[in-house]
């Protein structure tokens, strides 16, 4: 994929809620972006859905690029043979995740930015939802926003995050333990609370029921339901786009102000996406803090 100062960007750009995300059409993501239009675009709608394009791997990755530097696949889990920087997620072979989450916070520097394609859709379900995290900060109340401001909270690796329950995945037993061993050697990271967009320097939540265990310096009780506000607050009906998902759609998201869930409502029928994430740099927190792997378990454990 060359992108070149004079390539077409006359691309239909259409809200797709009042908070945030953006439909693209009338263009062909492989030839019709210019230099940067992409990235200016995800930063501004944070969620940007590109109907049927249809890529290749390489395709996709060459997308990927387009916004910034491709990371392994994942952690602990192994990408395309061919091309080691695809995640696939087959809902036959276990690659379900119905639980809000902002992909990979559990290590100091986490994605960017990703890019799933969609391969193989149900017929009905299967759809996936974003938050808004941007917003969900800028509409607590000003009490509230004064309390988290400053917050710092542990985010480690879940042992079967993409998976579910060993009962609920297609995992073998072994397959499971493997995961459970290699997150084991993954060492928990704390993060800020609420953290500034290094491009925009705008400010959002950052904490996810996917990857954040608890709150550093507060009690159990006070933690668990500071937590439970901030997400039921995050994931008001206002501050979702829901995408219900065509073969050969790409939707592409900011990771550093948004979370997402996959809903599993498709039963045993095909699904099968595969993800890109875009690495991504340094986590600052509104006070100058910034996410640091900690290896000291009375702050780690919970």
């Amino acid at each position: 994929m060359t992108l070149t100062a004079d390539t077409r960007t006359a691309w239909k750009i259409t809200p797709i809620t009042g908070s945030f995300g953006a439909e693209l059409t009338a263009g062909d993501v492989r030839t019709d972006l210019a230099p940067g239009q992409l990235l200016g675009l995800l930063e501004e709608h944070l969620v940007l859905v590109i109907r049927e394009q249809f890529l290749s791997h390489a395709e996709q990755v060459d997308l990927a690029r387009s916004l910034g530097e491709p990371t392994p696949a994942h952690p602990v889990v192994p990408g395309h043979p061919d091309h080691p920087e695809i995640l696939e997620l087959d809902g036959a072979k276990g690659g379900k995740n119905a639980r809000w989450h902002t992909d990979v916070t559990f290590v100091a520097a986490p994605p960017a930015a990703s890019v799933l394609v969609a391969d193989v859709i149900p017929e009905f379900g299967g759809d996936t939802l974003w938050a808004n995290l941007r917003d969900a900060y800028a509409t607590l109340a000003p009490g509230l926003r004064t309390l988290v401001d400053d917050l710092r909270a542990v985010h480690r690796i879940s042992p079967l995050a993409y998976w579910g329950e060993p009962f609920d995945s297609a995992l073998e037993r072994d397959d499971a333990q493997k995961l459970f061993d290699d997150a084991q050697r993954v060492a928990p990271v704390v993060h800020p609370v609420v953290r500034l967009h290094p491009s925009t320097g705008r400010p959002s939540l950052f904490v996810n029921p996917g990857f954040t265990t608890h709150i550093v310096g507060f009690s159990r009780i006070e933690s668990e339901n500071l937590l439970k506000l901030l997400y039921e607050h995050a994931t008001q009906p206002e501050l979702v786009l829901r995408h219900r998902w065509r073969a050969g759609d790409v939707v592409i998201w900011d990771n550093r102000a948004t979370m997402h869930y996959a809903t599993d409502d498709y039963g045993t029928a095909e699904r099968r996406m595969r993800r890109v994430t875009i690495r991504g740099g340094t986590t600052r927190g509104l006070d100058g803090f910034e996410s640091s792997v900690v290896n000291d378990p009375l702050l780690t454990v919970r």
